[in-house]
């Protein structure tokens, strides 16, 4: 093309939707002999540092996976502290979220958190609701699997009261039940703390995701981290199921 012809190189790609599973709080500080607590507020002030680089670098949605339905076997005084963590999170940070232009909508299963928590959620999410220049999504209480179960009986019931045939349910009547419903799927999707795995988070829409592993726990999560990500990101040949011929222009 002419631009490289020029020396002028392409603008480096950046994913519009980038899916994180913010993964080694807990590890992180036991190795440092502190209580898993303290793991997990160092990881909320990255996850705001993180916000602000997705914004610098054009991202379009971010999704943060906060806390999964799984989670809530873990004991008592940590998940106690996890929900006033996103509590604290909620009131300090209302002000830059709608300042930085940032839209902050929470999936997952509201009915098991506390009527103060859904209030808040609530609240920030009303007040960023005209926001455009980031979309966020925080998880919270969330499993793919259920994410999945709650769009069947959506479908389930709109063909219950005869507003769907069966023959009406394709992949974007489920897609648009599900959580993301709206936005264009993860293009990129990052996890922290060494484990190679997606751990219920997404699976819908993960399908054509570009997978990335990162060994530092989310604690140690940085912007050069980010910028990795980014980076293999952008060496990818996104096939959706062609072959490489037929994406370069090939028949």
């Amino acid at each position: 093309m002419v631009l490289a012809q020029q020396g002028v190189k392409d603008p480096p790609v950046v994913p519009r939707h980038v899916a994180i599973v913010m993964d080694g709080n807990g590890r992180w500080a036991q190795q440092r002999g502190l209580p898993r607590t303290d793991g997990h507020r160092e990881g909320s002030r990255v996850a705001r540092t993180t916000v602000e680089h997705a914004i610098r670098r054009g991202v379009d949605a971010l999704t943060l996976f906060a806390f999964s339905s799984e989670n809530w076997t873990r004991p008592v005084e940590e998940v106690d502290v996890l929900m006033q963590l996103f509590l604290e999170a909620l009131d300090s940070q209302a002000r830059d979220l709608i300042e930085n232009g940032v839209r902050l909508s929470f999936i997952g299963d509201r009915s098991t958190l506390s009527a103060p928590l859904q209030e808040d959620m609530a609240r920030v999410e009303l007040a960023t609701s005209g926001n455009t220049r980031l979309r966020l999504q925080v998880a919270v209480s969330y499993g793919g699997r259920w994410d999945i179960v709650q769009a069947s009986r959506q479908l389930a019931a709109a063909v219950g009261r005869g507003e769907l045939g069966l023959d009406d349910i394709d992949e974007q009547a489920v897609s648009d039940r599900l959580s993301l419903a709206g936005l264009p799927d993860p293009d990129l999707f990052i996890r922290t703390g060494g484990e190679r795995r997606i751990s219920n988070f997404l699976l819908w829409n993960l399908a054509y995701t570009e997978l990335y592993f990162c060994d530092s726990a989310w604690p140690d999560f940085s912007a050069d981290h980010f910028d990795r990500a980014i980076d293999y990101f952008a060496a990818c040949e996104r096939r959706f199921g062609a072959t490489s011929h037929q994406v370069r222009g090939g028949p």
